[in-house]
């Protein structure tokens, strides 16, 4: 990550290089802020439609996790000089038309030769300067809810290596195009203190750090946890990302023994906590007594949440069967 280098950041800069987040919030007036962020990322599957649009519901995940509204965006990509123009036309237009559905536009970009191509975008959206959103808003007491199933990096991993049947690979892409934007309103309409969204880092990866910027913890119920249908057979049979092991060993290096693991959590599930996802769900935290406005909220606009566990005092992470 870089660091501002010891110089004083701008009061303005309410979200920014000084705190670990998932964009950067700007104050423009008194009631209104900017929310940026960047995000892109190599083909998880092979339609090229589908590819767009995934990546853009992936980078507009970060603003709805700051509790804001997406406005515009930037392509940034790279593709193969050999690459036929009309796959990469229908990349563009699956960001496109996934920018649209939230209501916002792309506005232009820039793109490069790449022997590996890549796409996403540089997202801008708005928020009210008191509401934002942070991983730093956990709260002992409150009870915690994820937005959407885990599975997608099994499921794509074994998918690239034919090992997944058609239905679950659908299931995983409609989980990945599926916007974060209900999420997001009812975590804000239910004054949610702390949120992030679950992707490369995995469920363990984001979720601790959210513990490291609250100075509070998780205990988490894995038997709670939403799992995309498919994903436990092909997690046991070994259909990993090789994010993965990374991932675990950063989660260990950061939390040692502040990470504990019940023996009785099976084994697929306590590695499927730390393997990378795509597009995922939001993990946020609300006062307790919010937690059934929470369930009503997603059940008003039909989707799903689960509720998954609570934030605790010591700053630790507790996995519990």
């Amino acid at each position: 990550m870089l660091r501002p280098g010891g110089r004083p950041l701008p009061p303005d800069l309410l979200v920014g290089l000084g705190a670990a987040d998932d964009a950067a919030v700007y104050r423009i007036t008194p009631d209104i802020a900017i929310v940026e962020t960047l995000d892109f990322f190599p083909p998880v599957v092979d339609d090229p439609w589908t590819w767009g649009a995934v990546a853009a519901a992936n980078a507009m995940s970060d603003v709805y996790a700051m509790g804001g509204e997406v406005l515009f965006a930037l392509a940034i990509a790279g593709f193969p000089r050999e690459m036929s123009k009309a796959i990469i036309a229908e990349v563009f237009r699956g960001g496109s038309e996934k920018m649209a559905e939230a209501g916002g536009v792309v506005a232009g970009g820039h793109t490069v030769v790449d022997p590996e191509p890549k796409y996403g975008l540089c997202v801008t959206g708005r928020v009210h300067p008191d509401r934002i959103l942070i991983k730093g808003g956990l709260r002992a007491g409150d009870a915690v809810f994820l937005s959407k199933p885990l599975g997608t990096g099994v499921i794509t991993t074994a998918a690239k290596a034919g090992a997944a049947d058609a239905d679950v690979i659908a299931g995983a892409v409609a989980s990945m195009l599926r916007l974060n934007r209900v999420a997001s309103e009812v975590a804000c309409a239910t004054a949610a203190r702390g949120a992030t969204d679950i992707t490369g880092f995995g469920f363990l990866g984001h979720a601790g750090e959210m513990v490291t910027a609250s100075g509070a913890g998780l205990e988490i119920r894995a038997g709670r946890l939403p799992l995309l249908p498919g994903t436990r057979a092909l997690a046991e049979a070994g259909q990993w990302s090789g994010g993965m092991k990374r991932n675990r060993r950063h989660v260990d290096a950061v939390f040692g023994e502040r990470l504990r693991i019940d023996p009785a959590v099976p084994g697929f599930l306590a590695a499927l906590l730390t393997e990378s996802e795509t597009s995922g769900g939001l993990l946020f935290s609300v006062a307790p007594g919010r937690a059934q406005d929470v369930r009503d909220g997603f059940s008003r606009r039909g989707e799903e949440c689960w509720e998954v566990g609570r934030v605790i005092p010591e700053p630790a992470i507790r996995v519990l069967p």
